[in-house]
């Protein structure tokens, strides 16, 4: 079927058209559009963020010197990069937020069956963090971050069933991250997992009343009354207590009214003692700890997102540009995600990336660059275990 194309017009035909340009006339992004309709403007920024180009100008140039196999590729045509920056400034950015929020709400129900480290519960798990890019102050005005900087913020819920982005919200440095806890729809049952930055006890009781669970760091200086202990812990396993306490603070036990489980655990690799607060009465203590063990997904996400997505050198310096940017390297992850799905990879979501990064211009069948390499590796592998 993929016979003789190239594997960027492949991977094309993972990303709905139908839907993307259905954004496009609710913001009315093709207005007046002569050489660069919003279709084409995302597909450049998409194959620049597969092949990590680190500006317009790289993207332009790459596109430029391949111009043969634009239209096989399924790219109209190349523009230059005034062109590009121009609709990266203009374009409304919701266009491409609101298509990186459909594809959320596509890919994370294909990943809904994925197992958790360490864990065996139903219910749904989420990591909640953000992530920082610093930027110049002189050249984002619009970006006020800390100590006089510039800063822009990723604030992202990880459903840690496959590491998908449940949530995510772009602002400036100063934004503190327990505001985000306001604007979340908890879902009931779920667990929600989160460092101590988002120790805000209103919207913890708020998320709690709503049937929601979370687990969090707890601060060193938290104020309490110990109701029970339980002693029937094994402290071979890290554990080393799992109370039920009640709030002594005057302001934050009228915020939080209600008992609360303190758990500490001896993290033996790192040589340091975690105290965790949740309102989870139902898991053992020990799933507690694992539980919040499992946030480094979001850790790892970010982190890779930043070094394998094109994303620390941003490709526009105004607020819109940025939001486009950083939704179309959601977009390529998402995108991704639903090819690995959908072809039954067992590679990672971060290593389908660097097969594609390095084969968008070969012709190869994606069935056979992600599956049958991996099978051919297997059987060379097994062959090596019968050879001298």
């Amino acid at each position: 079927m993929n016979s003789g194309k190239y594997v960027f017009a492949q991977l094309l035909q993972f990303i709905s058209r139908y839907e993307f340009d259905k954004y496009v006339s609710v913001y009315n992004g093709d207005f007046r559009t002569r050489e660069l309709n919003c279709w084409n403007q995302f597909i450049q920024l998409f194959f620049g963020q597969l092949t990590s180009r680190n500006s317009l100008r790289d993207i332009c140039t790459c596109l430029k010197a391949h111009r043969n196999k634009l239209y096989h590729l399924g790219i109209k045509q190349y523009v230059n990069q005034s062109t590009l920056s121009r609709a990266n400034e203009h374009r409304d950015f919701r266009i491409f937020e609101n298509f990186g929020n459909y594809l959320i709400q596509q890919v994370r129900p294909m990943y809904a069956n994925e197992s958790i480290p360490n864990v065996d519960i139903d219910n749904e798990v989420f990591a909640l963090d953000s992530t920082t890019i610093s930027l110049s102050l002189k050249l984002f005005s619009w970006a006020p971050g800390k100590y006089s900087r510039g800063a822009v913020k990723i604030h992202t819920l990880l459903d840690l069933r496959g590491s998908i982005p449940s949530f995510i919200l772009i602002t400036d440095g100063k934004y503190h991250d327990s505001n985000v806890l306001d604007i979340l729809t908890p879902i009931s049952d779920a667990i929600y997992i989160m460092d101590k930055a988002y120790i805000d006890f209103k919207a913890l009781y708020h998320l709690h009343e709503l049937g929601a669970f979370f687990i969090s760091r707890a601060k060193s200086t938290i104020d309490y009354l110990l109701i029970e202990n339980n002693f029937n812990i094994d402290e071979n396993t890290g554990l080393r207590s799992d109370k039920i306490i009640e709030l002594n603070g005057y302001k934050s036990k009228q915020l939080y009214p209600e008992p609360l489980r303190l758990v500490e655990f001896y993290d033996n690799e790192n040589e340091v003692t975690l105290t965790f607060l949740t309102n989870n009465f139902n898991v053992s203590a020990l799933e507690v700890a694992n539980l919040y063990r499992n946030r480094w997904q979001i850790e790892v996400f970010f982190k890779w997102i930043k070094q394998n997505l094109t994303i620390k050198t941003l490709w526009g310096h105004s607020e819109n540009a940025v939001n486009i940017h950083i939704w179309v390297a959601i977009c390529t992850y998402l995108i991704v995600a639903k090819v690995k799905y959908a072809l039954k990879s067992s590679f990672s979501i971060y290593e389908i990336i660097q097969i594609l990064s390095i084969s968008v211009f070969d012709k190869t069948s994606l069935r056979e660059l992600l599956t049958e390499y991996q099978t051919n590796q297997n059987v060379k592998e097994q062959k090596n275990l019968f050879s001298d």
